[in-house]
């Protein structure tokens, strides 16, 4: 892993390192389960993104996914997010600049909740 500085790289901080793989961490968290997400979405990747989120909605009432580690993210990924939104609770938390206009421009963030924080996407 290399290390960054906060101000340098907003995107997929993690302890002041960036991941340099895709990759998701999931636990519970007050009746709602959480997955974060960082690195690249797109077609070729998205995969286990799509399999955790759909084992989460099985499974649990409220998703909460965690987009703050989110360094690229093309139309499957929101259309992932839309799908599974029809299906469960989902909560969006901290999407990063580029990530929030894209979610203003196609009108998604009036359909999607998003939250600033997991703690508050949980309750």
């Amino acid at each position: 892993m290399s290390t960054a500085d906060d101000s340098q790289n907003p995107f997929g901080q993690v302890n002041g390192h960036v991941p340099e793989e895709n990759g998701l961490v999931q636990y519970e968290r007050d009746k709602a389960w959480v997955i974060v997400a960082h690195g690249a979405f797109d077609m070729d990747t998205i995969a286990p993104f799509a399999e955790a989120l759909q084992a989460a909605v099985i499974e649990h009432a409220r998703v909460v996914v965690d987009v703050s580690g989110i360094t690229f993210a093309d139309s499957t990924f929101l259309n992932l997010l839309l799908h599974i939104n029809q299906q469960t609770d989902l909560r969006i938390v901290a999407p990063a600049p580029q990530l929030r206009r894209v979610l203003e421009m196609t009108g998604a963030d009036t359909v999607l909740t998003v939250q600033p924080t997991v703690d508050d996407a949980a309750r």
